[in-house]
């Protein structure tokens, strides 16, 4: 194993800081876009997106998008019942998962 010269390291240091910034810059357009009023109402984005930051163990995420619910109108009462059918859905996908439940004909789409 030989050791890189220290401006090597240095360039792949600048190089993947250059590359980052373009990922955290284009993720983020692309976020203001999918979040953006469409068919569906502003709040229930905010309400999936909490979700799914939820099961994908996402903190910043969930603090984020709870705190833009809250401002289009999630209450505290909204929000607990949120996370039940969170845990609900965790609870349940488990099961199915685990017992590999056939999906019934009537429920395909």
């Amino acid at each position: 194993f030989k050791q890189k010269p220290s401006y090597e390291i240095g360039v792949l240091l600048v190089v993947s800081e250059m590359c980052i910034r373009d990922r955290l810059e284009s993720t983020w357009k692309r976020l203001k876009k999918v979040m953006a009023p469409g068919s569906l109402d502003p709040l229930v984005k905010e309400m999936i997106y909490i979700a799914v930051s939820v099961v994908n163990g996402c903190e910043y995420c969930v603090h984020s998008h709870s705190a833009a619910a809250k401002k289009k109108g999630m209450t505290d009462a909204m929000r607990s019942e949120l996370f039940s059918v969170i845990a609900m859905a965790n609870q349940t996908n488990a099961l199915a998962e685990a017992y590999q439940v056939e999906v019934d004909d009537k429920f395909k789409v």
